[in-house]
């Protein structure tokens, strides 16, 4: 056990907040280790510290850099791909109340309430033997291309992820954001075709981006779309570069942006209200957004941001795990290939608690 585990193993004997997170392609783990168990709330986003937001963020929950520890160590290149336990699996929301969910919100669609809905649910699954220096290591492991991350407050609970998704990165006025939506599994096919509903989804996203970045940012480009492996699925994604037109707007983006039609819909608010009102569940943590807020940890540079939507994640709670998964709803959506969808996307904490 690494110093830096041993730094966890004492934090949560002591019910003290903490947190781990590995980049993508990073070498580096980074432990922030708080010395209380304060519950900080951003004021003015000019804190620095660790964020981790939930998709109802009216109050943003960070471990403040002032008031923590930092460790760095490097990551261990050893495999974790231990060898498979017996898992019960229990869906908190079935496949057929999942399916009605789609076909609900398709005629929604249809409508005209809104043009695309990001719906989601749990799973419940049982890890009698759960251990975070295993678990964060074959995150680290099976995902390479992803941000992984362990985070705990005894007033939140213990939360851990592999996300594909970039939130937004900045460096002093420059911004850099991306646009991820579509999915397909990774097949020992060469080629990778999209259908039209995965397209038009994508494309939906950048809009919503590009038009909420218009009248904050600058010299915004978009890259072409182009195909991106994470895990054992294909996603279509665009990069989206811009020059903030003040430091201080990272704010006013950050809300402009969250939660982004990637994991809520188009128009927002229509798209949010039909969610709080159909899904049947708190999402709490999933699909907010979190990391590092106007610091670097690594090198503690100062005005850089590096934030991550949370997606692939799960809670722990005791012997068990919680793992929510999601997938956008446009007119063309079919209520069970939705739902495997969500099979699918679930793999990914699955592949590192079994």
């Amino acid at each position: 056990m690494t110093d830096l585990f041993i730094k966890v193993k004492t934090h949560q004997e002591q019910q003290l907040p903490f947190v781990l997170f590995c980049k993508p392609d990073s070498d580096r783990i980074v432990g922030v280790f708080q010395k209380n168990d304060h519950l900080y709330f951003l004021e003015n986003f000019e804190e620095k510290g660790f964020v981790f937001a939930p998709f109802d963020a009216e109050e943003i929950p960070f471990i403040p850099l002032e008031h923590s520890d930092v460790y760095v160590d490097s990551v261990n290149s050893s495999d974790y791909l231990l060898k498979k336990k017996d898992s019960t699996i229990n869906s908190a929301i079935s496949n057929d109340f999942f399916e009605d969910l789609v076909a609900k919100a398709v005629k929604a669609i249809k409508e005209n309430k809104f043009s695309k809905v990001v719906l989601s649910r749990k799973e419940e699954i049982a890890i009698p033997d759960f251990d975070i220096e295993i678990t964060m290591n074959k995150m680290i492991s099976l995902y390479s291309n992803a941000f992984k991350y362990c985070f705990f407050h005894p007033k939140i609970g213990t939360w851990l992820g592999a996300t594909p998704e970039q939130f937004l990165k900045t460096n002093g006025n420059s911004l850099k954001t991306v646009a991820l939506a579509g999915t397909q599994l990774a097949t020992n096919s060469a080629a990778i075709i999209w259908n039209d509903k995965e397209k038009i989804e994508q494309q939906l996203v950048t809009d919503f981006i590009v038009d909420s970045l218009e009248d904050l940012a600058k010299e915004i480009t978009i890259s072409s779309p182009y195909s991106v492996k994470a895990g054992n699925l294909w996603h279509i994604k665009t990069d989206i570069l811009a020059q903030l037109k003040s430091k201080k707007s990272i704010k006013k983006i950050i809300l402009a942006l969250h939660p982004t039609s990637a994991v809520c819909g188009l128009p927002k608010e229509e798209a949010k209200e039909f969610i709080n009102q159909n899904e049947g569940y708190n999402r709490e943590y999933y699909s907010g957004f979190l990391g590092e807020l106007n610091i670097d940890f690594v090198t503690f540079r100062t005005l850089q941001t590096d934030l991550f939507v949370n997606l692939r994640c799960m809670k722990v709670i005791k012997n068990k795990a919680q793992l929510f998964v999601g997938c956008g709803i446009t007119k063309d959506s079919n209520p069970v290939d939705e739902y495997m969808e969500t099979v699918n996307k679930s793999m990914t904490m699955k592949k590192i608690i079994n």
